[in-house]
Order: structure tokens, then sequence, then C-alpha cells
């Protein structure tokens, strides 16, 4: 370690912190900053209090970084030399001290001699920083449903601020001046107090630290009104801040109504006991009572019922029930009584997967938003930095009063104060999470799911959709038409082996063939050995024979190769109709096929001919076959289709629209999307039906499974897109504006304070259009009341 005795040129200024707080601590030896590890280290030696200590020594330190940010970062970064020192240290100060510096790392200590090192007890401590002002996200809802009503308190205490700044202004005598105006700084910086406290314990500075400290100066030259006013708007469009805030998290809480604790387990002999929901496992039976809540996703296996599914897909219509059926956790079972088996735990349904996506959205940032909160961080240290030369320049260079202003003149401390709140970036950093959350509460209102401010945003640049047809295009609701087995007479037989395959699948066609299986009573078999196919379809082994299941042509060519005979043959059976699918299984000498049908969605054409108007591109990756592809394409009047394709020659073609400079979407539902929902610009998932595959790479969920619900979050997105714009072009317009002016001269303090938390005011409340807006797309609309149809209300009776 290399040893410098003297101070080393510019870094007197937090030299100097250091050197009083070792005149101040008997117990404090040395300080050492690392710039590269972002830390502070202390030495002491003998008994300390380490949390006085760390709070004086952080306290000198932040002092230094307010009062003038260049030194203090120049030191801390490691360079060593940090320009001219405004207030170096005398020699006899330079004679207690010593400073060393190894690499990033420099340590300040006291003189003494050459074996007490060896005694110091050395502790780490994170280097005091300068944040950007951010909106803060509650982690646990107890914090929540506080942080929805705390705008309310926060408005109250503003509303205070301002009736004692204008009573101590006009009407009280001036005796009482001070004390009314001390009245008004108390209500207006309390909550702005907690927050800096709040900070500050973390060893964070943020612009609330900078307008109190402007407020506090204000006083001392006497400039109570400008920092009344200054308080007055910083607590308000504080209020408003969290106003929009609670309000999205209120949207957002209403989605889901208080879970049920306790659910109605029923044993092999019928009785009723009250278990945990917490502890329940799949495979368990319960009964759910007509407006009792679905505790965990479940099955149906006798009875009949609906449910209200709004909370979740934004659909208000009740969803009929049937056995074989699924209902999922936190819908509510609005009129018979039920018997269901457990198919997944509490901690893994389909509600608390809703909940974590929505609570992840609200953290992750849009890259705009990353690049902002990089950009301010910076923005306020250059304005410390901009606010500091300015006042030598106006009281050195121009030859205005330091301290005291005349009528006439204002001093250079006074303009230097009203510079530093116009160049504060509050407006700038509130401009994009505002818009962003505002969408993803209103979005999540109405059945749509963004991952993340970062979806929101990348979403509005698409100009190419890609789509799944089964579950996408098409219905997804399956129905089993025909079964068919060569040679006939054995298509039982074939029912089942289907069945029992395919309910370890969670497909489109699987669901279909499952729910078919089971309403027909059939037994499943069990399987030693079973194996998943990509894109082709199930194999597995029962008693001798080898059984495989899926598309034709792949099961054709493992029969052969099974039975080593040729392929094809008449017992391969007629070609289907347009509009249906099969599923083909082979089992020894059985074969046989399931023919089912899928109806194009109802909604399909507009919405494609609604996205044609908005520019976008319409390409469907379906693995049916091409007639089929053809037909869709006709009736929808398509762009592109592409059929036949297993999941990564979809994951292929999404690549080379992307290699053509294209934005690309891709919606999907099923397994096999998965690889193409990653790959894409975008990743849509349709509904809650969704595979968890599917849901876990998408970026956007349509809670519901209605296509045109992709319009609107589509539109939403262009939306915010634009507001965030908009904010953007007010935030940075007034700081232009309003710096310009401080620079010149020619805006007073109070003027300064208006347009800048004015335009803060402005944002939020233009982000918080997103929140009250109507629906883009005019069909959709937010679950509000549930209309039970009246044969339903008569079998409840």
């Amino acid at each position: 370690m290399s040893s410098e005795h003297q101070h080393p040129h510019g870094v007197g200024c937090l030299a100097r912190s250091v050197a009083d707080t070792l005149a101040e601590e008997p117990a404090l030896e040395a300080v050492t900053f690392d710039a590269a590890q972002k830390k502070i280290s202390v030495a002491t030696l003998g008994r300390t209090d380490v949390e006085k200590l760390t709070q004086r020594l952080t306290g000198k330190i932040q002092a230094a970084q307010s009062a003038d940010g260049r030194h203090t970062c120049s030191l801390l970064s490691g360079q060593g030399d940090c320009g001219s020192c405004d207030s170096p240290l005398s020699e006899a100060e330079r004679q207690r001290i010593t400073i060393q510096r190894d690499g990033d790392a420099t340590t300040i200590a006291r003189l003494t001699c050459p074996t007490a090192p060896k005694f110091w007890r050395w502790r780490d401590l994170p280097l005091p920083r300068i944040e950007p002002r951010t909106m803060e996200i509650p982690e646990d809802d107890d914090h929540d449903h506080h942080h929805a009503d705390e705008w309310k308190l926060q408005l109250t205490a503003a509303i205070i601020c301002g009736i004692c700044g204008l009573l101590a202004a006009f009407a009280v005598p001036a005796q009482f001046k001070v004390f009314t105006f001390v009245a008004a700084y108390l209500a207006g910086g309390f909550y702005p107090a907690e927050e800096v406290w709040e900070r500050l314990q973390k060893r964070v500075l943020d612009v609330h630290f900078l307008m109190l400290a402007v407020a506090v100066g204000a006083a001392c030259i006497n400039a109570w009104e400008e920092g009344a006013t200054l308080l007055f708007l910083f607590s308000f469009s504080g209020a408003l801040e969290h106003y929009a805030l609670g309000r999205t998290q209120k949207e957002i809480r209403s989605l889901f109504r208080d879970a049920p604790k306790t659910a109605t387990a029923i044993d092999a002999a019928g009785n009723e006991t009250e278990v945990p929901v917490a502890g329940l496992r799949a495979g368990k039976r319960l009964l759910i009572k007509p407006g009792s809540q679905f505790p965990v996703d479940v099955e149906i296996v006798k009875g009949a019922t609906a449910a209200d599914e709004s909370n979740l897909t934004g659909e208000a219509a009740p969803v009929e029930k049937a056995v074989g059926d699924g209902a999922f956790a936190g819908t509510i079972n609005l009129w018979g009584a039920v018997e269901v088996i457990v198919t997944k735990p509490a901690a893994e349904s389909s509600l608390q997967k809703i909940i974590t996506l929505i609570k992840e959205a609200q953290h992750q940032k849009a890259p705009a938003q990353q690049f902002a909160d990089k950009f301010s961080t910076y923005y306020t240290y250059g304005a410390l930095g901009l606010s500091l030369v300015m006042f030598f320049v106006w009281w050195l260079g121009f030859g205005l009063t330091a301290f005291t202003s005349t009528p006439e003149v204002r001093s250079a401390f006074y303009r230097t104060m009203t510079l530093l709140v116009v160049s504060s970036p509050c407006a700038l950093v509130l401009s994009i999470p505002s818009a962003v959350l505002a969408a993803i509460a209103w979005s999540a209102r109405h059945g749509i799911l963004f991952r993340g401010g970062a979806a929101v945003e990348k979403l509005a640049s698409v100009d190419v959709v890609c789509l799944d047809k089964t579950g996408t295009l098409t219905t997804g609701e399956l129905r089993v038409e025909k079964i068919e087995s060569f040679p006939a007479g054995r298509e039982s037989e074939v029912a089942r082996l289907a069945y029992s395959l395919e309910k370890l699948s969670t497909h489109p066609l699987a669901r279909a063939i499952t729910l078919h299986g089971k309403r027909q009573g059939l037994t499943a078999i069990e399987f030693p050995k079973f194996e998943s196919v990509t894109g082709q379809g199930l194999q597995a082994k029962h008693e001798a024979s080898e059984v495989f299941l899926g598309k034709r042509a792949w099961v054709m060519e493992r029969r052969a190769a099974d039975r080593r005979e040729p392929s094809g043959g008449p017992e391969t059976g007629a070609p289907t109709d347009i509009g249906t699918s099969e599923v083909w299984v082979s089992a020894g000498d059985l074969l046989g096929r399931i023919i089912l049908r899928d109806d194009i969605r109802p909604q399909a054409a507009s919405v494609l001919e609604d996205l044609r108007h908005e520019g976008l591109r319409s390409v469907v990756l379906t693995g049916d076959n091409q007639a089929a592809a053809e037909h869709l394409r006709t009736e929808l009047k398509l762009d592109d289709v592409r059929a036949g394709l297993k999941p990564e020659e979809k994951v292929a073609a999404i690549r080379e629209l992307s290699g053509q400079g294209r934005h690309v979407a891709m919606i999907g539902d099923g397994v096999n999307d998965a690889p193409s929902l990653a790959v894409a610009h975008i990743g849509v998932a349709m509904g809650a039906r969704g595979s968890d595959a599917a849901l876990e790479q998408a970026d956007v969920v349509l809670m519901h499974d209605r296509l045109e619900n992709f319009l609107a979050a589509f539109r939403l997105s262009q939306r915010a897109s634009r507001i965030i714009k908009q904010n953007l072009f007010i935030s940075l317009g007034t700081v232009v504006v309003l710096v310009t002016f401080a620079m010149l001269g020619k805006i007073p303090l109070t003027l300064g304070v208006v347009g800048h938390e004015g335009s803060t005011v402005v944002v939020v409340m233009n982000s918080l259009r997103l929140l009250f807006g109507k629906a883009p797309n005019s069909n959709l609309q937010a679950p509000d009341k549930l209309q039970i149809p009246s044969s339903q209300k008569q079998r409840a009776a």
C-alpha cells in the first residue's frame, strides 16, 4: 500500500468531513472508501456506539455529497484528483491524519503508533448514494391497504400547509407570522421528512431531500412564503402520486376476493370434515356448496353448477360446470352443490399464479423506465453540481450578494435554490412508471395481464401477429364427433386407450378426449412406460404391445416399424372433413381414430379485419394439415398460413420474420407453443386454461379465451406509449424552460416551485387517464353485476 502523508489535491471536502469525525469520535481510527465495492469500512479501537458512529459518519458524507457532488464522486470513484477544493485542509489538520490509496480504495486515518492498526476492528458500511424518486410498490396486502388510504392523510396535511401559508401571508399579524409559517412547514414537510428519514437510514438521498433542503434554506433567508409554497405543492403532488398508486392497487385487489381458509372434505363414507386449505393435496375429495368459493383448482366429479369466473377472466357470464369440467381457485360456485377432486394445491392454483404474475408485473420496469432511472440519477448529480457552480458564478462572477436579497436584486443563494428546484427531475421519473402501472391495473381489471412494463412498451411496436390455430383462432372447445376402429367393432377399445393416454396431456385435443372419456365413465389404463414425442404424439407400453397416439403419418410410421410391415393401405380410413381434427391410436392389431370438431371463433374474422386496419400482418402457424390451413385462410382472409409445422419449425418461422426487421407477437395456448412464445418479440398466452409452460413464457396473458382481448391489449399499449411520450415532453420541456429562465435570473422561487410541482401533477393526472378511460375495444367491458339465467335460478330453488 502506497502512503501519501499529505493531503492529495482535491479531496479536502470529504477529507475534512472525515477529519472532523475523527476528532469528535475518539474510538474511530480510520475510514476506507472502496469505489469498486461501493462501501465504506470503519476501524475502531475499544468500545464504541456503532449505530451512533454510523449515523454521524454517513451524515457527514451525505452533507459533503449534497454540498459538492463533484468532489465526493471523484474521490469515491478512486480517481484521486477532483479539481480544486473550496475549503482545503489546514496544515494543522493535515498533520493529524494520513491518506493512503490502494487501487480503488482510499483510507483516511488518524496518526497513531505503528502497532495500533493490529488492534483495530473493521466494519463495513454501504456507501451513501443519491437515487431517483420512484413510485414504491407495496409488498404485502396489509401495507397495500394502508398505502391505498395514505394519500388522504397526505392531502389533508397539504391543505393545512396551504391554509397556514395563506393566513401567514395575508391575515396573521406580523408578530405571529413566523409561528404560522412554522405550522405550515410542519404540516407540509411531515410526510416528505418521513420519507427522507427512511431513505437516510438506508443511506440514500433523493429529490425529497433536495426539496426539504431548499425549504429550510428559504426559511434561513427569511423567504418563508416561497418555502411554504414549495412544501404545499410538493406535498400536494405527493398525495396525488400516492392516490394514483393506491387507486391502481385498489383496482387489482378488487379482482381477488378473500380466499377461504378452510374447505369441506368428504371421506369414503360421505362424512364431512373441515380441513385447512393450505393442507389440501391433489386427489382430495371436497364438497363445494352454493355461494362458496372453490378454494383450489378442482375437477367436478359429481353434480352440476355454474361458476362466476369474472375475477379471473373478466367475463361476466356464468360458466356451466358438469362432471369432468375443471373449476379454478377463487371462482364462485353459483347454484349447485358439487363434489370435486383437488387437482392442484393452493400454492399452485390458477389464482395464486395470476396474483404472482400481477405482483411481478408491477416490479418489472420497462426499458424506457430503466433508462430514465439511470439518466435521472446522473441528472440529479449534474443538477447539484450546476447549482453549486452557478452560486459562485452569481456571487463572484456577477457580484451579487451571497445570501441577502433586496426587493430589487435576489441573492446568489436565492437564485441557486430556484435553479435547484426547477432542475429537479420529479416529473421525469414519474412520467413512465405512473403510466405503466395505470395500464397494468386497467388491463388486469379487464382480464388482460401484462407481465411488467416491458410488455406494455413492446406490444405497441408489434407489426406482425403470428397465431396458433387450435384454441386461438378456433374455439378450442373440441368435441368428439366420431370414433372409428379398423376393423370396425372395437371402438370402445380405441376410446379407452385414447382416454388413458390423453388424460396425461393438456393440449385442447387431449382435453376433449379426456372429457369425453370421463362423461362415458371409461376406466383409465395404467401404463408402466410413457413418453411424449414433441410435435408428434404419445407412446406407451401396454401388456406386450406398443401403443401410439398422435398424428396419422407418425402413428402409421411407428406402427409399421413396430409390426415390420409397410405403412398405409386401406385401413388408414377416409380423409376427414375440413374443420375437423383426427387423433390416431395404434396398439398391436388394433388401429383406430377419433374425429373431433373445432369451430372457428365467431369473433375471429372481425378481429383479424381490425388488425389489418391497424396495419398488422396476420400469420397462422399450425401443425394441422395444409387443406385445413387453406380453409382457414379463405374463411378469415389471412395474410399468410404455414401448415404442418413442428414446434421447432414454428420457432424458425418467427425467427425468419424477426430477421426481416419485423416485431412479432405470437399468440398461443399449448405446451407446444411455449418455445414460439419465448422467441417472439412478445408472447401472448390465451386464457387461464392455457398450459403452465405457455403462461410461463408469455409476456401478456389473455385471461378469457377471447381473441378480441388481444386487440384491446394492443390498443391500450399504443395509448400508454402515447401518454408516456406526452409525459416525457411535458417533464423535459418544463425543465428546459424553467432552467433557462432560472439561469437568466428571470424567475422567482415561487413561480419556479409552481412550474416544477405543476408539471409533476400534470404528469400523474395524465397517466390516470389510462386507469379511468374507456375500453379501447367497445366490446370489452369490466365484469360488473353477474346475471344468472332464470333456468339456473329455478334449479337453485
